[in-house]
């Protein structure tokens, strides 16, 4: 009798227990589930405006801007010999023989192959140098981001996107931060980026 006593009562005590486990488990479920998730503290960059006013890339760009500047007068002065010889085939073209006439015609057509590959290379190679820039600073500017981040207790920064991003809080914005620690880490006046190989 004692035995089925101990029985039943050992038989209640784990139930009793499982019962309570289960209370706790479904009560702590129930308070994880009340309890709000962490709050992400993030910050936004603008990466065209962080490598653009960099001191870095304030010093590309002028030199990219010269660079424009210098075939831009270059092509001016190739355009104003194609349209100097332009008018004179318009004006002479009946006081000339048929050979000068077609001679003529020859060295216009060549000048404005001529300038339109001019043109073609000069936008290519300025392409190349801001992609230069762009992929330079930007393997640069990596660790700079992320140091600032740490320092700011950031668990992300976002890039900004205006075709995506229609307003942003101002506060949230850690892009001078970003250019600030870049130049710091990064100060200009060291070598100017290479021009890209002319071809042959």
């Amino acid at each position: 009798m004692n035995r089925f006593f101990l029985a039943v009562l050992a038989s209640a005590l784990m139930l009793t227990t499982i019962v309570c486990v289960d209370s706790i488990s479904a009560q702590s479920a129930a308070d994880q589930t009340n309890v709000p998730p962490p709050t992400l503290k993030i910050g936004w960059m603008n990466v065209d405006q962080a490598i653009m006013t960099c001191d870095e890339g304030e010093k590309i760009y002028n030199d990219i801007s010269k660079f424009r500047d210098s075939k831009q007068n270059e092509r001016d002065v190739m355009l104003k010999e194609l349209e100097d010889l332009r008018v004179r085939l318009e004006v002479q073209a009946s006081k000339l023989t048929e050979d000068a006439l077609m001679n003529l015609d020859i060295e216009a057509r060549t000048k404005e192959t001529n300038l339109q590959r001019f043109v073609e290379d000069t936008q290519r190679e300025i392409d190349i140098r801001q992609q230069r820039m762009l992929r330079t600073i930007s393997e640069k500017m990596g660790p700079v981001i992320e140091k600032v981040a740490i320092d700011k207790g950031l668990d992300a920064v976002m890039i900004f996107n205006p075709q995506r991003d229609a307003w942003i809080n101002p506060a949230l914005n850690v892009t001078e931060d970003i250019v600030k620690a870049y130049n710091q880490t990064y100060p200009a006046g060291g070598p100017i980026m290479p021009a890209a190989a002319k071809k042959p």
